[in-house]
């Protein structure tokens, strides 16, 4: 097996994990520096961020300002402006980066994979045919082709448009 080097991951293996009385998502929506926290879009209820560790490039997520961990906490407007910004990213994906399809989802609760369990959010991922190939499936490795820098000042520039 060819070992692949990937010298970016260990800051974040590294990184210490604070204890932090809100979740990551509060701080980053607390926060005015969208740039450092790769932020596209600030809306009434909500925000889209790219991930900072995406599964494939321009995988980013849509979060309500207000920390909640289930849908049911939702009012009817943060859960309608929820939707329409997880919208909203799609098509400025779709106009920037082409993927031929999506995986857009929840994931609630530590067994279904949240990685946040206190902050939902929704995941929007773009992908494309063949992107599924020897690299995740052999290698458990993913190539992101683009800096995440460079993906969120497009994607910034598409949802302003």
């Amino acid at each position: 097996m060819e070992p692949l080097h990937a010298p970016w991951r260990i800051e974040y293996i590294l990184s210490p994990r604070p204890a932090l009385d809100s979740s990551l998502f509060t701080s980053i929506a607390q926060s005015s520096d969208d740039e450092a926290n790769y932020v596209i879009a600030r809306d009434r209820t909500c925000f889209a961020l790219l991930n900072r560790y995406p599964y494939t490039g321009g995988h980013l997520m849509v979060v309500p300002y207000r920390q909640t961990a289930d849908l049911d906490d939702l009012t009817a407007e943060e859960l309608t402006d929820l939707m329409q910004l997880t919208r909203r990213c799609k098509k400025a994906l779709t106009q920037t980066m082409k993927p031929d399809g999506f995986n857009i989802g929840i994931n609630l609760g530590k067994c279904a994979g949240a990685g946040i369990l206190e902050h939902l959010h929704i995941h929007v991922v773009p992908r494309w045919n063949g992107d599924t190939n020897f690299m995740p499936v052999l290698g458990n490795t993913t190539v992101i082709p683009e800096a995440l820098r460079d993906v969120a000042a497009r994607l910034r520039a598409a949802l302003a448009a």
